[in-house]
């Protein structure tokens, strides 16, 4: 392990200022924490873009959210065939361990892999298109929407709403998971499909009868 090095020393300085400060002032919070576990009412399945700070958007406290990141803030189908998968293990443990009740999919604006996912369908991304390409493979589960979208002309349009696409693509995805469409029809669990401009801080949220993303 001779190749790991120590924090940089900004990452050093801004944990000594919280552990003097915000830690400090809220040891009972942190240590009731640990001792009595987590109990998060609702797992949130994010981008790994760095501009999407979900604690921030609602506020939330620690233990409130169960958090999965990953490119696009996709879920892959339900595929039980012995081999890693860490979206899938996410989900799995907050529905059937953690008991969350509420599963929040939150896509954003200027999303990347969106952005890749629509450079790969329109043959302009080869480097993708590799089967060595981690990318590319992860933004196939993608693929299939992008006919809903093909024929917007405006590439900025387009994009945008590739990404609420992405946000029903996974949901659709959720559902084949047989423990959570038991738990949906049961009522123990709902699932909800929100989109995030990251310039204007303006919040969306799939509404299945109009089928479309309104103003929160």
């Amino acid at each position: 392990m001779e190749f790991a090095k120590p924090l940089p020393s900004y990452l050093v300085t801004r944990y000594h200022g919280w552990k003097a400060t915000s830690y400090e002032e809220n040891q009972g919070w942190y240590r009731r924490l640990a001792t009595e576990g987590q109990r998060p009412r609702a797992m949130v399945i994010s981008c790994c873009d760095s501009r999407v700070h979900v604690t921030s958007i609602f506020g939330a406290d620690q233990g409130e959210f169960f958090i999965h990141r990953n490119i696009a803030n996709l879920v892959p189908p339900y595929a039980p065939d012995g081999d890693h998968h860490g979206t899938s293990a996410a989900v799995e443990y907050a529905v059937t361990a953690l008991k969350v009740a509420h599963l929040i999919v939150l896509g954003h604006s200027q999303c990347g892999g969106v952005q890749g996912c629509i450079d790969m369908c329109k043959g302009q991304a080869p480097e993708l298109e590799q089967k060595t390409s981690f990318v590319g493979r992860w933004m196939e589960i993608l693929k299939p929407k992008f006919e809903g979208v093909a024929d917007i002309e405006d590439p900025v349009d387009q994009a945008r709403q590739f990404e609420r696409q992405a946000v029903v693509a996974s949901m659709e995805n959720l559902m084949t998971f047989p423990f959570i469409e038991s738990a949906v029809k049961a009522g123990e669990l709902s699932l909800h499909g929100l989109w995030t401009d990251i310039g204007e801080g303006g919040l969306e949220c799939y509404e299945p009868k109009a089928g479309a993303f309104l103003p929160v």
